[in-house]
């Protein structure tokens, strides 16, 4: 549809523009034939409307001869030929309507010559006032294009954006599911009542991260519940070497986060921390609202001597292109390695944006 007769605003803009050009018409017939004002409004005002709902066609004319595609020879030959016919008819119009209103007695005798005088006046203003509305409607075409390129552009990121958490999401499953089926392997022989413990826990596990997951966000209570059902898989393997303490703020738990985003630390924190001591130790998550953010810290002990594993930075990376994906620059994460202890810190606006 025409954007300017899709848009009543526009549309209002656009007539009272021609309000003064109709003002101009009287003000040349006036001065020509000595008429009086109100005969002229009459004649000038209602012409130059119709003639202003005419020059809306040129916006076909532009779509018809775009500037880009289109040779210099055919936009000319386009919009000279639309120009030249309009401004014709509309001067058979005009010709008309004063014979019509001659014969009603709203215009004087004495204007017949000052309108036959300027009829080349007349012809002239329509032929340049129907090329200025091209003109015009090439650039509202230029500018709705560039609206819909710039909301094509943004539909693209939206999309990318999502598929790129939903293939950093793809990730977390394939990794945890490896060792928890060696703990279950594992278990098989020394101990088949923990085995089948494990198997209905992880499977308890898989239904409620593939419900959570498919969710845009969830509360922080619910992703460290999450946590927790993870380790107590975990903890089938290190029993009493494996322990978790979590010290949440009541408004932090209510906070919504994406999902599955502590997994990966938590994972981290059990495969190149708690695995390599003998005595084990406890994992740390605390969670608190500071003004607008929200910062989450989890911190493992370590062993300083232990040596770093193949793919001890994915779960961090991770987490860091997740946070990136939602939060573009307003996140951060911060991991700290001291001499015994590891140190993740998490700072994200405490609501997710609205892109």
């Amino acid at each position: 549809m025409h954007p300017i007769l899709a848009d009543g605003r526009r549309l209002a803009i656009y007539l009272a523009a021609w309000v003064p050009l109709s003002g101009i018409l009287i003000a040349i017939f006036a001065f020509e034939g000595r008429m009086d004002w109100r005969s002229l409004a009459i004649f000038a005002i209602p012409l130059d409307l119709g003639y202003a709902f005419v020059c809306l066609g040129t916006f076909y004319l532009c779509r018809a001869a775009p500037l880009h595609p289109s040779g210099i020879a055919r936009l000319l030959g386009t919009q000279l030929g639309g120009a030249l016919t309009s401004a014709a008819l509309w001067l058979l119009v005009a010709r008309g309507w004063f014979g019509l209103l001659e014969s009603w007695g709203l215009m004087e005798r004495a204007a017949t010559p000052a309108f036959l005088h300027l009829q080349p006046f007349l012809f002239g203003r329509a032929f340049l006032l129907f090329l200025i509305a091209a003109l015009m409607h090439y650039l509202l075409v230029a500018f709705e294009a560039s609206r819909r390129a710039e909301t094509q552009s943004l539909e693209y990121q939206v999309l990318s954006r999502e598929a790129e958490l939903k293939a950093l999401r793809a990730q977390l499953h394939p990794h945890f599911l490896f060792n928890s089926l060696n703990s279950v392997v594992a278990l098989i022989r020394s101990d088949p009542e923990a085995a089948r413990r494990t198997c209905i826990m992880l499977g308890d596990f898989l239904r409620s991260s593939l419900t959570l997951g498919a969710r845009d966000s969830i509360p922080l209570g619910d992703e460290v519940a999450l946590a927790e059902s993870l380790l107590a898989i975990e903890k089938v393997r290190f029993g009493a070497r494996l322990r978790f303490e979590t010290r949440l703020e009541e408004v932090a738990r209510r906070c919504p986060v994406p999902p599955l985003l502590l997994q990966p630390l938590v994972e981290n924190a059990v495969t190149h921390g708690i695995a390599h001591l003998l005595e084990g130790g406890a994992i740390r998550l605390d969670a608190a609202r500071r003004g607008d953010r929200l910062v989450v810290v989890i911190e493992n002990p370590r062993d300083p001597e232990a040596k770093a594993s193949a793919g001890a930075g994915l779960g961090l990376d991770n987490v860091r292109r997740r946070l990136a994906a939602v939060y573009r620059e307003e996140a951060y994460l911060d991991a700290v390695r001291e001499a015994d202890r590891f140190r993740v810190e998490l700072s994200f606006p405490a609501d997710l944006p609205r892109y």
